[in-house]
This record gives structure tokens, sequence and C-alpha cells, in this order.
């Protein structure tokens, strides 16, 4: 989806071009194996012939989930992003690679504007270390899941590469980049268990992944 004209964004998230794998290297302490393990853990949630529907938030550029959806011509996906440059960027993606199966939109993971059970999957992407307001983003996620529905994906969690938490203090929060407070791997276990079933959360250095199921009689 990159090709050889990914920008540093791009490039940073798919392991593909020189600077981003020298912030991988320099700050996530991730190689090319580390990083697709870490992606395909975040993405294990989505079955490989799903047709349901799917909410994406944040979408970011689209780099790591447009070819997932290319491949999924019966999904009804719906991509939300609170920048529009981010979505804008995704949306290219979607129109280079002919995606018809795809809504973008721009909007708060703290106010989501659908009803309530409108999602088979929910899918977060390295967002919930950026959120202000994560509370509201955890609220938001499961209020749109329908009973037996799957949220899964990764984000930055705090305890498991000590370089990753010395770039994210001292770099990404005074920057804007990142807001805590951060989830560790056992915080991240245990918010996750009394709201789900089926938890299963795993790290890849300093990116957490989890997968798990919204209970039937919740």
């Amino acid at each position: 989806m990159t090709g050889g004209n990914a920008g540093f964004y791009d490039g940073m998230m798919t392991y593909s071009t020189l600077p981003g794998k020298a912030i991988c290297r320099a700050v996530w302490n991730m190689n090319a194996e580390k990083n697709l393990r870490y992606i395909m853990q975040a993405l294990s949630g989505v079955p490989e012939d799903f047709g349901g529907k799917l909410l994406e938030v944040p979408v970011g550029t689209g780099v790591l989930t447009m070819p997932v959806y290319r491949d999924l011509p019966d999904a009804d996906v719906t991509c939300l992003d609170y920048s529009a440059d981010m979505m804008r960027a995704a949306k290219r993606k979607a129109d280079f690679a002919g995606i018809k199966n795809v809504t973008f939109l721009q909007g708060d993971v703290g106010a989501l504007p659908f009803a309530d059970e409108s999602f088979d999957i929910v899918l977060s992407l390295n967002g919930f270390h950026a959120f202000p307001d994560k509370e509201a983003a955890y609220r938001e996620t499961f209020r749109v899941l329908k009973k037996g529905g799957v949220f899964c994906g990764c984000f930055y969690i705090r305890g498991e590469c000590r370089r990753t938490d010395f770039f994210v203090k001292r770099l990404y929060v005074p920057k804007g980049f990142f807001t805590p407070p951060f989830e560790t791997k056992g915080s991240l276990q245990r918010r996750l268990s009394g709201m789900y079933a089926d938890v299963q959360v795993t790290s890849v250095e300093g990116i957490g992944c989890f997968k798990c199921r919204k209970e039937k009689n919740s």
C-alpha cells in the first residue's frame, strides 16, 4: 500500500523506509519481525472471511488496515478519526486500491455517533495512548459493540521496554503525541477482564495487543 513512496509515518508503521526503520529501532526496539508480529497480533480478531460490520477508530493513515479491507469485500467497514488529515490519507489509499466497502467519518472516540450495539468488531490500532479521555473511549467502544462482538487492537503500554518508556516520557508526552495515564500489561488485562470475556493480552516490546469478546448477557 505504500509502494516506494511511503511518508515518514507510514514508513515507521510498516518498517518500510530508512527513517521509519531508524525510529522503530531507536524508540521501540523493533525490527521487521517484531513489527510484523505485533501487527498480526493486533489484527487477529478480524477473521479472514469476515462479512459483518466493523468500526476502526482511529483509522490513522490506513496503512495497516486498507490491505485488510481490500480482502474483505463483504464487510461493512466504518473508519473514524479525529484528524481530517489522517482520514484523507486513508481515503486516498482506499481509492487507490479500489476499496468500495469503507465509509470515512471524522469524529471523537469519546462520543461515537453510532447507536448502541452497532458493530460486530471494534478495532483500535495505536490510538488509546493518544486519546485524552481514555475512560470515555473505553466506554464508547464497549457501547457500540454488539453482544458477542470482538474488541481488538494495540497501543503503547508502559513497563515493557525501558527504552520506549524513556522516549515516551521525555519526547512523546511533552510534544503532545501521547497523553497519560498509560496502561501496563497487567492493568490492561484487569481492565478488559472487568468489561469483556475471553480476554487475551500480549506484548511485543512496548506495544500491548489485545483481543476480547463482549459477553452476550452484558
